[in-house]
């Protein structure tokens, strides 16, 4: 079961119920650093700047922490995790809003991306996963995880500018959940999350503001499904 909803996250999130979600993996938005480089823009869908100098990647990255971490653990069951993708300036603060929220902190990952970012002052080469749990301590389907986890960053024509790795995706979900159980990924960008539960043999919720991605994502989800249904 694969269910894509093109909207406001806020707006959407209402109409499920509580304690419905078995797992949230999401790379939510949020401000990178100021004065900070990136790439240009690749003319599709929210990501058209050149630069980031005001702190923001996307047009549509204004909603807050606070805004949707109440939400999401109101829709997620008891003894549940929520991995979400964070850099390191903005880690203390989405922490601290989750734990507003209700959450309890159960570990801190780290993507290494197999490549690097230029930086004013240190080439960034990971990323950060902040691993909340809701209730009692769940443990892992795979004990043997490392807390490093290393996936090819993709590069070169990106479907998104923060485009995630299936891979890593699909690690996170197949310890976190069981077949047949229902994921949610409030931002879903271009749909690395969801690819990944159509692999997995999980259901997958999926919810993106901007109609270019949206359309990304729904493509390349309907494409893992073909390809699964077709072994």
């Amino acid at each position: 079961m694969v269910q894509l909803y093109h909207g406001d996250c806020l707006e959407l999130m209402k109409d499920i119920p509580d304690g419905s979600i078995d797992l949230v993996v999401t790379d939510c938005p949020y401000h990178i650093v100021q004065g900070g480089c990136t790439n240009k823009g690749n003319g599709n869908g929210i990501f058209q700047k050149e630069n980031a100098s005001d702190g923001k990647l996307f047009s549509h990255n204004e909603i807050r922490f606070s805004e949707w971490l109440p939400e999401v653990y109101r829709v997620l069951r008891h003894d549940s995790h929520c991995y979400i993708m964070i850099n390191g300036r903005n880690l203390k603060e989405l922490q601290q809003e989750a734990e507003n929220a209700g959450f309890a902190f159960q570990n801190l990952l780290v993507w290494d991306k197999g490549n690097v970012t230029p930086n004013r002052y240190y080439m960034n080469a990971c990323e950060f996963i902040l691993m909340l749990k809701k209730g009692k301590s769940r443990t892992i389907n795979n004990r043997g995880t490392s807390s490093i986890l290393r996936y090819k960053n993709p590069v070169g024509k990106k479907l998104h500018p923060t485009e995630k790795p299936v891979e890593l995706m699909q690690v996170l979900i197949e310890n976190s959940t069981n077949e047949g159980d229902v994921v949610l990924d409030p931002f879903m960008g271009s749909g690395s999350t969801g690819v990944a539960c159509v692999n997995t043999g999980r259901k997958f919720i999926g919810m993106e503001l901007d109609q270019g991605y949206f359309d990304i994502a729904q493509k390349r989800i309907e494409e893992a499904e073909r390809a699964v249904l077709h072994g």
